[in-house]
């Protein structure tokens, strides 16, 4: 799917673990009295969907992880499993400065937060039962991150020894979980689509003897009905990708048990034009000739030649 690995920023450890990238840690150790006491302190200002403004306590920052409900929000309560399009703004809390050390809203788009018990807990119990319109902030201390996570954050300029981070997320809506509604057929010579109810993986094959498309074909199997998706987006996504003519299938987020996420301007040609304009909650197949898919060198790693056509059955699931 990718042309290269993307760039990675040089992000606050817990931004990332918003992102869901965060491993679990070692610690169990729940939000205590002490430090809920010292988040509630903490003044969150400004509605929900605008940046919001900290202003902390006077003295030391708290040492001790704990999870906050600002604003209630309204509709279905998240739970694990729940993908949520959000906006993470994220103070680094040290008691001096208390600097703000990134924001979604200074990006001007949001991202998708996985609920997991994978995440921090205080991040976790804060996730877990937000609704959309809502917010909720998390402070992250050292007792909820491993040796690993507090020696990576300090490579990153973090020192959880003497400062915490404190996580204000705004939830803007939850992820389909899969596309629903009648399928039709794609009308593609050489290929062949089965489309099983509910959230059971379509079946792809392309085992023919056709002649491979020269130009990207893009056929919407089931149309959704959610916002088009814009070039510059993040995207959430199931797909299969198999090779035209052989049915070798060299890619699968269903198989992996979980859906992709990519920015639109980090992949393939193919897939930034195929997937820009197609509506969230659209199931769409895509036929991508070489020049538009891993051009003359092909990808190695993926069995992919420099000649061979690609074609994906993909899932749009949100977009951000």
């Amino acid at each position: 799917m990718r042309r290269r690995t993307a760039l990675v920023a040089a992000l606050p450890l817990l931004l990332a673990a918003a992102c869901g990238t965060a491993q679990k840690s070692a610690s169990s150790a729940s939000p205590t009295s002490s430090g809920q006491a010292a988040a509630s302190a903490i003044k969150v200002t400004g509605e929900a969907g605008k940046k919001p403004t900290l202003t902390f306590p006077a003295g030391k920052p708290s040492l001790t992880s704990a999870s906050v409900k600002v604003i209630e929000g309204q509709g279905t309560p998240a739970k694990d499993g729940d993908v949520l399009t959000a906006n993470v703004t994220v103070y680094n809390w040290d008691g001096k400065e208390n600097k703000a050390a990134g924001s979604d809203y200074d990006q001007g788009r949001a991202e998708f937060v996985s609920v997991s018990p994978q995440l921090p807990k205080a991040l976790h119990e804060a996730l877990v039962g937000a609704k959309p319109g809502g917010r909720v902030m998390a402070v992250v201390a050292k007792d909820n991150l491993s040796p690993e996570q507090v020696e990576q954050a300090k490579q990153q300029g973090q020192d959880f020894d003497t400062t915490s981070q404190v996580l204000v997320i705004d939830v803007v809506s939850a992820a389909l979980k899969s596309v629903q509604g009648a399928a039709v057929d794609p009308g593609v010579d050489g290929v062949k689509l089965e489309n099983p109810s509910g959230d059971k993986a379509p079946t792809l094959t392309t085992k023919t003897t056709e002649k491979a498309p020269k130009k990207l074909v893009v056929k919407t199997v089931i149309k959704g009905g959610g916002p088009e998706v814009k070039a510059d987006q993040t995207v959430l996504a199931h797909y299969v990708g198999k090779i035209w003519g052989t049915d070798k299938q060299f890619d699968s987020s269903w198989e992996r048990g979980q859906p992709a996420t990519f920015a639109l301007n980090q992949v393939v040609k193919g897939w930034a034009q195929g997937l820009t304009g197609v509506p969230v909650g659209s199931r769409v197949l895509l036929t991508i000739p070489p020049d538009l898919g891993y051009g003359k060198e092909g990808n190695a790693q993926g069995g992919i030649k420099g000649t061979d056509t690609l074609v994906f059955v993909v899932d749009v699931l949100g977009a951000a």
